[in-house]
């Protein structure tokens, strides 16, 4: 697909994305085919029960605000660990509204205590030396991870920051090339590697990544890309994966008409039970498949 009539010029997310939605529908017919759980494709599974925690997509709300809103995302989850926005996402240095994660970032921690695990995640904010100094705020607050804090395609400046803080420093939700991938890995660009299960081109690429992170030492986190059953990608890759990080990233159902006899699911005392049925473990009501219509584009 990568070679056929120059598609390497259209390289990019809209290229992987669409590479990666076709991976994920032939292994759920080869696993059907050989009526066997994904897991058994990547080494077999060597977990069931995926501690997640809960994002907030919120930006430019006042602190108190936001806390209100973590407070109630995670109310009766269970989830020991919760992400929040920090800065003003691609906008080198903006903070908004002014002073929004200077307050934030130490009320989070009052309001959640010393046993919630906290992450912030800046979305390509700052320049080297402002994503160092939030990063030292971080720190002083003992949080688990700074996410992305310089522009995406940054690795140099990400690695600067990386370099000058303690606190893990990840990144790559934005990365589809397996070649800078290898550069992030080798030059220690990151801390904690972040591919993005659908933005980088399927789950084959993604323990690519994961296999080149291992052999580094270093861990895998992927990121979780938007609606559908993202959910359900994140924990099957997080049941075969040996460097898996702690905590998954868990956004719930998306609301399709799935069933499924081995998982409800759902987050339970903080956890998500990966299905272990055939394929990915769900099927898909056919009645709704049956609407689908076909599309063409010229």
């Amino acid at each position: 697909m990568y070679r056929a009539q120059s598609n390497y010029k259209l390289q990019g997310l809209v290229f992987w994305v669409a590479v990666a939605a076709v991976e994920m529908a032939l292994l759920e017919l080869m696993a059907r085919t050989a009526k066997r759980p994904l897991a058994d494709f990547f080494g077999g599974a060597l977990r069931r029960d995926i501690a997640v925690y809960f994002a907030s997509s919120n930006r430019g709300n006042p602190p108190e605000a936001e806390i209100g809103h973590l407070q109630t995302l995670v109310a009766g989850s269970g989830v020991q660990a919760v992400k929040f926005r920090l800065g003003g996402r691609m906008s080198r240095n903006a903070d908004d509204p002014t002073g929004r994660t200077v307050k934030l970032i130490p009320l989070a921690r009052k309001a959640f205590g010393d046993t919630m695990t906290l992450y912030g995640d800046a979305n390509s904010s700052y320049d080297v030396p402002e994503g160092i100094r939030i990063g030292r705020l971080l720190e002083e607050h003992r949080y688990g991870f700074y996410e992305e804090p310089c522009e995406f395609d940054d690795l140099w400046g990400t690695r600067e920051v990386a370099d000058a803080l303690t606190i893990p420093v990840a990144g790559g939700e934005q990365e589809y090339s397996l070649h800078r991938w290898k550069w992030m890995i080798a030059h220690r660009g990151v801390d904690i590697v972040q591919p993005d299960l659908h933005y980088g081109g399927g789950l084959i690429r993604a323990t690519q990544v994961a296999r080149m992170a291992a052999a580094a030492g270093m861990t895998i986190i992927p990121h979780m890309s938007g609606g559908g059953l993202g959910y359900l990608d994140v924990v099957q890759f997080a049941s075969f994966t040996p460097n898996i990080g702690t905590f998954m990233e868990f956004k719930g159902d998306a609301g399709l008409p799935i069933a499924c006899d081995t998982s409800s699911l759902k987050c339970e005392n903080g956890r998500v039970r990966c299905p272990s049925g055939t394929g990915w473990g769900v099927t898909i009501d056919p009645d709704f498949v049956a609407q689908a219509k076909p599309a063409r584009i010229e």
